[in-house]
This record gives C-alpha cells, structure tokens and sequence, in this order.
C-alpha cells in the first residue's frame, strides 16, 4: 500500500473514532438535557435518549447516587459523555500516530 493510501486510511480511521466519540456524548448529552429540563417520560424522543443512553454510559450510570435524580443523570451521564470524548480523542490521535 502507498505512504498516501496508508496516510488516507489511517486518517479516515482516526476521524471515524472521533466521530463515533462525538455522536456517543451527543446522545448521552441528549438524555442529560431532556432529564434534568423534566421531559415528558412518555415521548418518543425522550424514550429514545433514555434507552440508547444507558448502554452507553457503562459503569458512570451508578457511580454517583445523589438522593435527586436529575442530579444523579446530570452527573453520571455528563460523567460518561466527557469519558467518550476524551476516549475518542486520545484514540484517534493515537491512530494517526500509529499510522
């Protein structure tokens, strides 16, 4: 494979992981604002956030257990949303490192 192809590919690899990254915080960004702003329960959208969340936030989702429960989403998926960014930053630079 060329220097070029491979500088390509690798760069494309690495912008994939950031990507990724970013639309993962997105998503648990998403639940964080619509939990804490007391979103209607029921709605597609705020069900949609709270289902696709929890897997994302891994083992954040229980670290912290406030007695309020809008605090304890603010904090430990706010937690979870930061871990993916700088997750996906350290991983995407070492990819283009690597490469």
């Amino acid at each position: 494979m060329s220097t070029v192809t491979r500088s390509g590919v690798v760069g494309a690899v690495a912008s994939v992981v950031r990507w990724v990254g970013l639309a993962v915080a997105v998503v648990l960004v998403g639940h964080v604002l619509l939990t804490v702003g007391g979103a209607n329960r029921d709605n597609g959208i705020t069900q949609f956030f709270s289902s696709a969340a929890d897997p994302l936030a891994l083992a954040f989702k229980s670290l912290f257990v406030p007695d309020d429960a809008k605090l304890r989403v603010l904090v430990n998926y706010g937690l979870a949303a930061l871990f993916w960014l700088v997750v996906s930053a350290v991983l995407s630079r070492l990819i283009r490192r690597i490469g």
